[in-house]
């Protein structure tokens, strides 16, 4: 037995051949996986209009403010319970077709006035309801309101 240390040592060596293997495997895995997508473009003539303004659908305005009060096309309506303010809308309504009830609700306002507002067009009849936001940078700026 040689219990003697040799002199010569070997050095170790670094073997790039299973790191080529992996890279491969994953370069394969990447381009199996990854989706192309062309953007396709359609071509489409739109019609022209000659007319000046764009008529506005029919709709009124329901105004839910930050103190609990309500008002239809700007005029206050004190609130008693949905049915008397379903009867309130019903009688605005009356005589016009395919209303769409846009509501203005405060910030501030709670959640449930504006909850009863909605029970009362459903119990009016008035399918159709639309909220109205404010488009701008802050809360605070004076900005146009959209109708979503």
């Amino acid at each position: 037995m040689n219990f003697r240390r040799s002199l010569h040592r070997d050095e170790p060596e670094l073997n790039f051949i299973p790191l080529i293997d992996l890279l491969l495997v994953v370069l394969i895995f990447v381009l199996v996986t990854t989706t192309y997508s062309r953007v396709s473009e359609v071509q489409v003539d739109l019609p022209s209009s000659s007319a000046q303004e764009a008529t506005q659908p029919a709709q009124i305005e329901v105004t839910v403010g930050a103190d609990g009060r309500h008002a239809i096309d700007g005029r206050q309506v004190g609130w008693q319970d949905a049915s008397s303010f379903a009867r309130e809308l019903e009688r605005v309504a009356a005589g016009r077709e395919k209303l769409t009830v846009v509501i203005h609700a405060d910030a501030a306002a709670t959640h449930q006035a504006v909850v009863q507002v909605l029970e009362a067009a459903r119990i009016a009849g008035l399918a159709r309801v639309s909220f109205a936001t404010q488009s701008g940078q802050s809360p605070g700026s004076a900005a146009q309101a959209s109708r979503r």
